[in-house]
Formats: structure tokens, C-alpha cells, sequence
């Protein structure tokens, strides 16, 4: 598949180097030197500054929009109408609305949209998902999770904590990861409540958010993110009836990647313990773009798709209405 990249920062980077096959044909970002610097990693890569004339490029079957929330719904959208297949990277927009007239332009162009929710593909959520898929915890209770770094110096300066470009803080930033994940295992949240606040950082967006959310038969998600982890964390614990799975780390500075199984016995006390770690390279951002090719090759409906993201959204959007926040003011 040939793909363009429309934002060449961290994110543009890693995607370019993780094409599972594809061929890179184009890199596109406002910085002009980036753009270049990103073209040079492919052979016979061009590069430019204007997103939309590299949606009329000719070869270009798929477009990967790696820039800040506040224009991926727009670039999405020319994606669509230009009949290119997308892969958008989370949060996919600053609110739901952004995205809902999307789902039914996606359909009549038969365009796939994937969204960037990549964390469904580590080892360890993998192997999750078998294990409850299989019946190994019965019904399943609650999902307990956090997600935090400590930002870096002149964090508060950078293009997230400008609420028009990022429409939040880290609710919409790493808090999406974590309501999707949860909602992946639980299902769809009826009722949300939740705070948002800054503690520390000297920005017009929230530092923390902490999230409770209930299905419609009462398991809950009890969800935190945060910017002031000092020590990057990520804790993900999913409970079900027989048993409990534990994900911690994600690799790099979050630690080695871990799953641990608690299976409770008849007898219940000390359960049986069974424990996987994954101290490999993260592949989940090319295990993603292989389930993206797959559909667009197979002309199947991505599992990750543009109603995700706007669940996920939903559930920011109604947090942040509870506190009073309009990040798009």
C-alpha cells in the first residue's frame, strides 16, 4: 500500500517506521525542514508543507494524520472526499461532533477510517483479550487503571496545553487511551461522572483527570490520568468474577511490559499465578498498521473505528462539561 504522512513530529516518525510493508510516498508537515527530514528515511519520498495537495496525489491510496486534534477531523474529512483511506491517530478530533458526520461520509465513499488507538495491540492487552475472551475471569466486574508522566521542561508551553489545538489536557490526551481500553473489555458507559483539574502545571488545561464510569449493568471504570506521575506509570487491572488480569508497564521509561493472571481457586486464599513479560520491542504501532492494511485489502469496517473514537470523546466531553471547561473557547 502506498501512504502519505500528513505530520512528521514523535508520532509521524514512528509511524514511518512502522509501515509493516507499505511504502512511504509522501511527508507532509507545516515544517518545511521536518517534512524533509522524514522524506530522506524512504527512497523516492517527496516532501511539502501543503496537506491538501497531497490528497490529490495520484498514488497515494492511504493517508496517515499524525498532527495536533485540532485540524484531524478537517484533514479526515478532505481524506474521505478525496477517496483516500486514513488512518488518524487518537484522540481524532477536540470533540465528538467533530467526527459525527464522518461515520456516514466514510460509508458513502467506501473509505476505510481506522483511529490510532494503538495500546488494543501490545503484547500483553493481546494476550488479554484471549484470556477474557476465552472465559478465563467469567463475568467480568471492573476495570482500575492509571496512566501518568511527569511532562518535562516547558511542558505547559508546548502545542497540548493550547486548548484550542489539543482541546484538552490529559483527559483527551492519554485519558482516551484508557476509556477505550476499558470499553473494549466492558462495553458501552451509561453514566459518567468524573473531575479534571491542574494541580501543577502553569496551563489553561487540566494536569489530572480521574474518571468513574458504569455500563448499563453496573461494571464500572475507575480511570486517572495524569501529567504529574513523576515516575511514568501504567497500571491496568481488569477484574471478572473468577479472576483478575493485571497489565503493568509499557515498555521504555514506563517499564518492562507485564501481564499477570490471578486465577481464584475453589478454595479462594493465594490464587494461582501465571505471569508473561514482553522486554521485546513495542510492535503494536506495526501490528496496528498490518490490521489497517488488512482493511483496506479485505474492504472490512476497521475494529478501531471513527464510533470509538467518539464514545471515547463522549465520555471527555461530558467530564469536562460537569467541571464547567469549553477547551475550544
Amino acid at each position: 500500500m502506498r501512504v502519505g504522512i500528513i505530520g512528521c513530529g514523535l508520532i509521524g516518525q514512528r509511524r514511518a517506521g512502522n509501515l509493516a510493508g507499505a511504502r512511504l510516498v509522501q511527508c507532509v508537515d507545516t515544517d518545511a525542514a521536518r517534512a524533509r527530514a522524514l522524506a530522506a528515511t524512504a527512497a523516492g519520498c517527496t516532501h511539502g508543507t501543503d496537506w491538501r495537495q497531497m490528497l490529490t496525489h495520484p498514488e497515494i491510496e492511504a493517508v496517515i494524520v499524525a498532527t495536533p486534534p485540532d485540524v484531524q477531523a478537517e484533514i479526515t474529512r478532505a481524506a474521505i472526499h478525496n477517496h483516500k483511506h486514513v488512518l488518524v491517530e487518537k484522540p481524532a478530533a477536540r470533540c465528538p461532533e467533530e467526527l459525527q458526520e464522518l461515520v456516514a461520509l466514510a460509508a458513502s465513499a467506501d473509505v476505510r477510517v481506522r483511529v490510532g488507538f494503538n495500546h488494543r495491540y501490545h503484547r500483553a492487552f493481546r494476550q488479554a483479550r484471549q484470556l477474557v475472551d476465552s472465559g478465563a475471569l467469567g463475568p467480568l466486574l471492573y476495570v482500575r487503571a492509571r496512566y501518568g508522566h511527569g511532562g518535562r521542561p516547558g511542558y505547559h508551553a508546548e502545542w497540548r496545553a493550547e486548548p484550542r489545538r489539543s482541546g484538552g489536557g490529559e483527559l483527551i490526551d492519554q485519558g482516551v487511551h484508557l476509556i477505550d481500553l476499558a470499553r473494549w473489555f466492558l462495553g458501552e458507559f451509561a453514566e459518567v461522572s468524573g473531575f479534571a483539574h491542574t494541580y501543577y502545571w502553569d496551563m489553561p488545561v487540566e494536569d489530572n483527570g480521574f474518571m468513574l464510569l458504569k455500563t448499563p449493568t453496573r461494571q464500572v471504570a475507575f480511570l486517572h490520568a495524569s501529567c504529574t506521575e513523576w515516575k511514568n506509570l501504567f497500571s491496568w487491572e481488569l477484574c471478572g468474577r473468577d479472576g483478575k488480569l493485571q497489565i503493568d508497564g509499557l515498555g521504555g521509561s514506563y517499564g518492562v511490559e507485564k501481564l499477570t493472571w490471578y486465577r481464584m481457586l475453589p478454595q479462594m486464599g493465594p490464587p494461582e499465578t501465571t505471569a508473561w513479560e514482553y522486554p521485546m520491542a513495542d510492535d503494536s504501532w506495526a501490528m496496528e498498521m498490518q490490521e489497517f492494511m488488512e482493511d483496506v485489502r479485505r474492504h472490512r469496517q476497521p475494529a478501531v473505528g471513527l464510533r470509538d473514537a467518539i464514545a471515547a470523546l463522549d465520555v471527555v466531553a461530558r467530564i469536562y462539561a460537569e467541571c464547567g471547561y469549553d477547551h475550544r473557547a
